[in-house]
């Protein structure tokens, strides 16, 4: 079966994507392995996950659109992008990886299978004094749970 035809969003989220805000001009990426797909609001929308120390959050503030971009391979790069940060260097540069707009909402990749772009609808910081003993030991340990990733949802109004 063709990967480029099948979308497994419980296994896509875990081999990595990039999330990705900014314009072509001035963006940041990140890696993930968290997300959600679903419906809210009527509308088909996907759920990311940062934490505040992260670069991608500045462009994530500022920009109405973020893209989650899924791939088949790539998991050197797509590991290197999640190490380093963007503040430090064009993190980018240093891939193999082909940035490419995503129409007038952002950023993606030529390598990507897949793209989600995703209309920002809503944000907020979670309660990690909420989380479940069991999620903060292999999580979070040693942290301070008040403070551990900002939410946003985002609805999908295309799919590349």
């Amino acid at each position: 079966m063709d990967t480029k035809m099948t979308f497994e969003p419980f296994n896509d989220f875990r081999k990595m994507a990039l999330l990705t805000a900014g314009t072509p001009d001035d963006y940041n990426t990140m890696t993930i392995a968290w997300g959600a797909l679903g419906t809210i609001w009527s509308k088909p929308a996907c759920t990311v996950y940062v934490r505040p120390s992260r670069y991608t959050l500045e462009f994530l503030n500022k920009n109405d659109y973020f893209t989650v971009s899924f791939f088949d391979t790539n998991q050197k790069d797509l590991g290197y992008l999640g190490r380093v940060s963007g503040r430090d260097e064009d993190k980018v540069a240093a891939t193999s990886l082909t940035p490419v707009p995503a129409g007038e909402a952002g950023v993606t990749f030529a390598e990507a299978y897949r793209t989600l772009v995703c209309k920002k609808r809503y944000k907020q910081l979670m309660d990690g004094d909420a989380f479940p003993t069991d999620v903060i030991d292999a999580f979070y340990s040693g942290e301070d749970t008040g403070n551990v990733h900002y939410l946003f949802i985002g609805e999908v109004v295309d799919v590349l």
